[in-house]
Order: C-alpha cells, then structure tokens, then sequence
C-alpha cells in the first residue's frame, strides 16, 4: 500500500482507537504518513497515544518539507478590534475554524505571510512596529524598533533560504516611505531599512526619489510581490499602476497596470514563480495577468462567469473586492461570510481551477456574526521555529 494510501485510510479512521495495522507500521514510515497529514488531522493524532505524538513531533521537524506538502489555508482576521482571534479554511476538508490569538500581547493588524508565519503591526501606536508569529503554534515575536520611527509606510517581504548553514527558510522585510517627525513637523522619509531575521536587527540601505516615497506612503496598500529580485508594490493614484524596487542595483521603476483607469479593484499575487495582476472592472469581468521579461502583461485567465455573478450578488461592478495569494491559490473575497472565488493549483491534474467557497456562516451549530476582513493565504508549518518565537 502506498503512502498516500495509508494517509487516505488515516484520515478516515477514528483516533481515539490504534488498530493494529497502525501500531506495528516502523517509526520512519509512520512519521512519512503523519508528514501528509494536514495540521488540524495532525494534532488529532498527536492525542491518541505517546507513540503517534512522538511521530507526529518528528513528521514537521523540517518545516520546510512539511510545509511544501499541504495546500495553503485561507486566514480571515477582523478589520476592526473584536477580540484576539481569528477564522481559518482548511482547503482539504473545505471547513472552518476558529483560533485564539490570545498569547499575543497587543492589538494587530495582519499584513502578509512569510515562511508560513505572518508578519503584523501594532495598532495600538501609529509608528510602524512589527511583530511575527505563527497561529498554528502560538509561537510570537516582536521584530525590533526601526532605526527611523515612520508611519505608514510600504512593507515588502522576501523569503531568504533554506541554506546549507541555516535549516530553516529566514525572511526579510524591507520599509520604504512613510511619514517621519522632523523639526517643523513630519515629513516624507525618503530613506529604505531592512530587516534580516537571521541577524535579528534593521539596517538603512539607502535614499529613494521623494516622489516614490509620497506614491508608497499615501497610495499603496502594505501587500508586496517579490519576483526576481525585484519588490512590487500596488498603487492606486488616479489609475493604478506598479512600483518596484530592485534590491541588487538599489533603483527604482515604475510599470503600467493593463486596463488601469478602468479597474475597480487591483492586485498583485505572486503564482507559478511569476509577479500576477488579478482586476476587476465596473461591470461584471475580472481578469487575471502575468508580467513578462520584457515587461508586458499577458491576460491569463477570467474569472467564469457564472463565479462572478454568485460574488457579486445583486452588486455591479468589483469595487470593494479583496484579494491575496500565495503559490498554490489565488483568493478573491469581501467579507467572513461571503463566499470566496479561489483560483488554486490541482497537481494531480496538472492544471489550475476555479471553485467556489462558502463563507464562514457559523461553526458547530452557533452562527458566526459576518463583518470586514483582512484576508491572509499561509502554507501551514508547525515546524519548531529558529527565530527565537515564545
């Protein structure tokens, strides 16, 4: 029987009761099947016995091999402060669940997935300060105080590794822009820091043309794109158009957004190793682009029809959509309990597909009350953490 078999077979079997097929199955290959095993089915495991919690521990002791094995979840955090906590979609058994936030020490707002952990900042203070931490393990850690206090600037993430001296993938965040106080009064910062998790600590990396830094710090969300060693930022002054900043030649440019003054919504997801453009305009199309090496952007796909009309309702038009990817899926949504249009990878079949999923209506039997959200895609990883997270 093979391992996706056994997996299959695991998934339906109760664990409450080991049968003995289970029980006399060899460490290694137990701890393989446990690694296929999504986070939700594998800390069910983990309670049936001190064997299987012993396997289940080594099956994710290599998050980046663990990771890489299971389809993104969708995580929906409250827009505005409604306790610590938040909503998740499990993709494999397409079902809701709620998890607490309440070992982090301060209200936060999410801004994006990294190295399946997920970057915030602190809305308790109007300075950007950040924080990582991992919902699945209750893992948090608060980054350190930027070198130049600055509100409201652009963030970008890049993920760094694995290499052969650190195990586990490190990440960077890079700040551009932003409002800093200065003699007589704030002005526009016109300097980059980065930060490397490996070194724990902010660098300053150099100066930026004012007019980059007003557009990134009035006019761009904190989403960001890295493709090919170049960060992509989103802006939407009058007609959208893209931002981006080369780390290796520390330059600027700018692209054109296909469809730009007619766009209602816009947004840049990273798919198939590619810097992707997923729009929607006044009537009932939303398209999806991908960014060339000469700089063009190919249509690749549209929203089908019939999707678009059961999100959008009675609603014309795409304004007001959200939108956030990650390798593996692309999702479009508005609130917790509408439903989504997810554009995912099916490996099996070699292809991607569009499908719908329901909102999160209610949980166990108790309705769940429906209001804004802030939407992150994360590949779970429930991997002891080399960041030095509490």
């Amino acid at each position: 029987m093979c391992i996706k078999s056994h997996c299959n077979l695991l998934l339906q079997e109760p664990f409450t009761t080991i049968p003995s097929m289970w029980s006399n199955l060899p460490f290694d290959l137990l701890s393989t099947i446990f690694s296929f095993l999504p986070p939700d089915s594998l800390v069910h495991a983990r309670s049936a016995c001190s064997h299987w919690n012993k396997c289940a521990m080594s099956a994710y002791a290599a998050p980046p091999d663990y990771s890489c094995r299971h389809a993104p979840w969708f995580f929906a955090f409250p827009t505005r402060h409604r306790g610590h906590l938040c909503y998740a979609h499990n993709p494999i058994t397409d079902n809701w669940h709620v998890l607490s936030l309440d070992f982090v020490p301060h209200p936060i707002r999410p801004i994006a997935s990294v190295c399946g952990l997920i970057l915030f900042r602190q809305t308790s203070t109007t300075s950007l300060r950040l924080s990582v931490c991992n919902p699945f393990t209750k893992q948090f850690k608060p980054l350190p105080l930027l070198n130049i206090t600055r509100t409201n600037p652009a963030v970008g993430l890049i993920e760094v590794g694995p290499s052969p001296q650190v195990a586990i993938p490190q990440f960077r965040v890079y700040i551009a822009g932003g409002m800093s106080e200065a003699p007589r009064g704030s002005s526009y910062e016109t300097t980059l820091e980065m930060y490397d998790s490996q070194m724990d600590a902010w660098q300053i990396i150099g100066p930026m043309p004012v007019e980059f830094a007003v557009r990134l710090t009035v006019w761009t969300p904190n989403e960001s794109v890295h493709s090919n060693g170049i960060i992509y930022w989103m802006t939407s002054a009058r007609a959208y158009s893209v931002m981006g900043f080369e780390i290796g030649t520390n330059t600027w440019r700018e692209l054109s957004v296909p469809m730009a003054d007619r766009l209602e919504f816009a947004a840049l997801v990273w798919r198939n190793e590619k810097l992707t453009l997923v729009g929607g305009t006044c009537v009932e199309d939303a398209f999806v682009w991908e960014l060339s090496g000469d700089d063009t952007w190919s249509l690749i796909g549209k929203v089908p029809a019939e999707l678009g009309r059961r999100f959008l309702g009675l609603k014309v038009g795409w304004g007001g959509t959200k939108c956030v990817g990650i390798d593996g899926a692309v999702c479009l949504y508005k609130d917790l309990g509408s439903g989504m249009v997810v554009w995912r990878e099916d490996v099996e079949k070699g292809r991607w597909e569009w499908i719908w999923v329901d909102g999160c209506c209610s949980m166990r039997g108790k309705q769940v009350q429906n209001f804004p959200i802030k939407g992150v895609v994360l590949h779970p990883n429930l991997g002891a953490s080399c960041l030095g997270l509490r």
